[in-house]
């Protein structure tokens, strides 16, 4: 059915359900997973007197959004591997975290995703959006949404 899983994690308790979820089903299936972890875009300087603030450099970003996206992958390709299933990582700066899973998921060859949802209704969902909204929205593989 399914050989290689995407399962999209921020390390949040919530996202290691999801984790859970996904090593649960990539077990009997004998799939394989691809624990995957947006980082938030580069924030945008700010300016003040005509003078231009950068809190730190792209460079030093980067470096600090792989930093933070190795803690979290790795944590949850240890889980995968203790449960014997084979599990790589992937990450990437984007500005539109649901785009950035879709990209990932065609580029690693997924046929499924995993991830959470807070499940927000009402105002705040349409305020806040729902990045499990848009990849259910924009994208043709299967999708199971963890709460």
């Amino acid at each position: 059915m399914y050989k290689n899983i995407l399962v999209a994690t921020d390390g949040s308790k919530l996202s290691a359900k999801a984790v859970a979820h996904a090593i649960g089903l990539a077990k009997p299936l004998g799939a394989k997973l691809t624990a995957f972890y947006a980082a938030p875009d580069y924030p945008l300087p700010m300016y003040a007197d005509g003078v231009v603030y950068e809190p730190v450099s792209k460079k030093e970003y980067a470096a600090m959004m792989a930093k933070e996206a190795t803690k979290v992958l790795d944590a949850a390709a240890a889980k995968a591997r203790a449960a014997g299933i084979e599990c790589t990582t992937v990450h990437m700066i984007a500005p539109a975290p649901w785009e950035a899973i879709l990209a990932a998921a065609k580029k690693e060859k997924c046929d499924a995703i995993v991830m959470a949802s807070h499940g927000r209704r009402g105002v705040s969902a349409l305020l806040l959006g729902s990045e499990t909204q848009k990849v259910l929205t924009h994208g043709k593989l299967p999708v199971i949404v963890v709460r």
